[in-house]
């Protein structure tokens, strides 16, 4: 099974943010402000530390979360998916009118 899957509306979200600012990268939010909203950048924008795991791939664009935040999420499947509403203030998506949600299930046992 997969670790992080995107919905066909985020798949289409994704595209179009990629016409409009190139290839694409994504984290997990965990921060205070954003709660746990996956936020989305340009690929050579955002600097992937140590810290950082690749969880994956939605489109063509890797998603990361910081290895503490994975501890508590290493059990489920992220499901990427677009809610109306506002993103991240640094989000791409948020001049879109939508933003960024993700969903999860437990992986079974």
């Amino acid at each position: 099974m997969e670790k992080v899957l995107a919905t066909d509306s985020a798949l289409k979200l994704i595209r179009k943010l990629e016409s409009k600012h190139g290839p694409l990268l994504f984290h997990q939010s965990g921060g205070c402000c954003d709660g746990s909203s996956p936020m989305c950048y340009p690929k050579e924008d955002f600097l992937v530390g140590e810290s950082d795991i690749l969880l994956g791939v939605i489109g063509s664009n890797p998603i990361y979360m910081n290895k503490k935040q994975y501890e508590y999420w290493k059990h489920t499947q992220l499901i990427i998916d677009v809610v109306p509403g506002r993103g991240g203030i640094f989000s791409l998506e948020g001049p879109e009118g939508v933003r960024f949600l993700t969903r999860s299930k437990v992986f079974p046992t």
